[in-house]
This record gives structure tokens, C-alpha cells and sequence, in this order.
């Protein structure tokens, strides 16, 4: 039990560390809570809290992905190398198409809500 524990605070360790090294983790943050802050104030049904929270859960470990991932990179290649630039690049865009995906559906499910 006390290694499940321990995994737990490891975990923690990793989202506290992409929070106050990396903005854009900051910035999914800030966007997460807007969201969960809108489906309280509008009432969004449980199959709308279904698909946002799924959104939100995806956005953030695919930064936190991400983040994992730029840093084996730099570790392993300190330098410009055009592999690692891709490796990175490609990364980075999983995170968008999420992002792009996760906002769509939120306009889904606010816009109409926003405007009755």
C-alpha cells in the first residue's frame, strides 16, 4: 500500500513540476476551470460534463505527455538536431489537434446555452 501511495505523490510531483515550468500547462489549466465554471453556471447535462471532463482529462496528460517528452529530448540531444526537432514538433501538435478538438466541443456545448 505504501508504494500505491508513493505513486500518487510521484504523479503529483510531475503535475506540480509541468505547472510551474510550463505555460502552456498553466494556460489549459486556466481554460479547464473556465470550462467547469460555465458548466455550473449553465447547467450543462451529464452527457455534456461527460464530454468536457474527457476533453479536459485528454488536454492535460497530452501535456503532460508532451512535457515528458521535450524533456528526454533536450536530455538526450542538448543541441539543434533535426530529428529531435520533429519528435518535438509532433508532440507539440498532438496537443493542438486535442486543444482544437476540446474547443470545438466546447462551443458545442456553451454557444448554444450562451445564447437562450
Amino acid at each position: 500500500m505504501n508504494k500505491f501511495i508513493k505513486s500518487f505523490s510521484y504523479a503529483l510531483s510531475g503535475i506540480k513540476f509541468c505547472f510551474k515550468n510550463e505555460l502552456n500547462f498553466r494556460v489549459q489549466v486556466f481554460f479547464a476551470a473556465l470550462a467547469i465554471v460555465l458548466g455550473f453556471i449553465f447547467s450543462i447535462s451529464v452527457i455534456e460534463w461527460q464530454m468536457l471532463l474527457l476533453c479536459i482529462g485528454l488536454v492535460l496528460s497530452a501535456e503532460l505527455f508532451n512535457t515528458a517528452i521535450e524533456t528526454i529530448c533536450n536530455k538526450i540531444e542538448p543541441n539543434y538536431h533535426p530529428i529531435i526537432k520533429i519528435i518535438k514538433d509532433v508532440s507539440a501538435a498532438a496537443v493542438l489537434v486535442l486543444s482544437i478538438v476540446s474547443a470545438v466541443i466546447g462551443v458545442i456545448i456553451f454557444i448554444p446555452k450562451i445564447f437562450n
